[in-house]
């Protein structure tokens, strides 16, 4: 099974994703019962109103949250409501992974305010997040996954719409998106993209609930058979879109999948010997896969395309190789999600003569077929050793990987 959240227009808050998660099946009374009997504390704050109901956003059913409260501060410590979640999780026998997801939202915010303004976490005081609605959120998305069974499964986002122009609040104006929405997702792999709104389209709870239920960003939906599909509203109205942040729950193909980046680059006046070095530098680099294309350019030019398939982590490195080798002043770079059939790595001991070699090969299966592919280095190895081709090696050795029961 897997989760798909796609903030990539509405961008994503606290109670939108609670609502999704409504709409997407969770039990509402649980979540209401279970907030209703968790009110108590938080002193000096009182639930007048809360329920879930159906509103159209744009042409689209959603499930909107409706909650009155009677706040009489307007300030509270981050540890205040730290200790009132956790009180409730453990009132209401949340599981254990519930209880520790509740503590980490929350403390995602102490920690984000603590850093942005230089204190203490024990000193942290929250002002637009210091009232129940916080707790409503945090606990009332914790008790949905849980009744949905989700924690065990595997969740992903879309990119996170974080809006445009600028906010105002408890500490004055500034563009958008806030600087707490950019601290949460700063060391997280999530990725966003503004957009010619002039509003706060993604908040501070919104993205800490987020990055506590999914590390992992892609660009495209995966290949899936989709299952039921969740719209939780948003307080605004919008002229363009429906305000409505999408969950999709879905069965995943059991291929497999990742996002790499393609790195793209035209060369016309780089010899074959230095190509063919680059080539392999960019593969001790990390490069997943490096090809070259030959080709005419503009004016009739002979051309080389370099293509590099990398991943986040080596993209860096493997730009300045591209740049310092060729001396090319322009890299086209290209994000792309790839299907990839389940493989695992093995390594085997084989008598060759009067030598023992250690061999690796990949193994593969699908649709009931197998397959596997000898290292060629190690084929290369035992080739120069035994004095014989390639070809020849290489049959010899999968006849005894095959006698082994591959």
């Amino acid at each position: 099974m897997v989760i798909v959240i796609d903030p990539y227009i509405a961008g994503i808050s606290g109670d939108m994703i609670l609502c999704s998660l409504v709409d997407l099946g969770a039990n509402k009374n649980k979540i209401l019962e279970g907030i209703r009997s968790c009110e108590k504390f938080l002193p000096n704050s009182l639930i007048k109103k809360i329920d879930f109901s159906k509103i159209t956003k744009h042409g689209i059913t959603c499930t909107e949250l409706i909650l009155e409260v009677d706040e009489k501060t307007h300030e509270r410590k981050g540890s205040e409501i730290k200790q009132a979640l956790k009180t409730s999780a453990n009132q209401l026998g949340l599981s254990e992974k519930t209880k520790i997801f509740v503590e980490s939202c929350i403390d995602t915010l102490i920690s984000t305010e603590s850093k942005i303004h230089g204190i203490s976490e024990e000193s942290v005081h929250f002002h637009e997040a210091s009232g129940i609605d916080t707790l409503v959120d945090i606990l009332g998305v914790g008790i949905a996954i849980e009744n949905l069974d989700l924690f065990n499964e595997e969740i992903v986002s879309m990119p996170i719409c974080v809006g445009g122009g600028t906010i105002t609040f408890s500490h004055g104006t500034m563009t958008n998106p806030a600087s707490a929405v950019l601290e949460i997702l700063k060391n997280s792999n999530l990725t966003i993209l503004g957009s010619n709104v002039k509003s706060e389209l993604t908040t501070p709870t919104g993205a800490c609930i987020l990055v506590n239920l999914t590390n992992t960003s892609i660009e495209f939906y995966p290949s899936m058979k989709i299952d039921s599909i969740g719209y939780g509203a948003g307080k605004n109205n919008f002229d363009n879109f429906a305000n409505a942040l999408k969950i999709v729950k879905g069965i995943k193909n059991n291929l497999e999948s990742d996002s790499v980046f393609i790195l793209e680059t035209n060369v016309d006046d780089v010899s074959g010997e230095i190509l063919g070095n680059l080539i392999e530098k960019i593969i001790l680099d990390g490069a997943k896969d490096a090809s070259i294309y030959h080709g005419i350019t503009k004016k009739g030019r002979p051309t080389n395309l370099i293509s590099v398939i990398c991943d986040n982590d080596t993209i860096d490195k493997i730009t300045d190789t591209l740049i310092l080798e060729t001396g090319t002043l322009g890299i086209r770079v290209t994000s792309s999600d790839r299907i990839i059939v389940p493989r695992t790595i093995h390594e085997i001991k084989i008598t060759l003569g009067d030598k023992i070699f250690d061999i690796k090969y990949k193994s593969a299966s699908f649709k009931g077929k197998s397959t596997f592919k000898i290292e060629f280095d190690d084929l290369k190895k035992i080739a120069n050793y035994l004095d014989k081709s390639i070809k020849d090696t290489e049959s010899l050795i999968r006849k005894e990987i095959v006698q082994k029961d591959v």
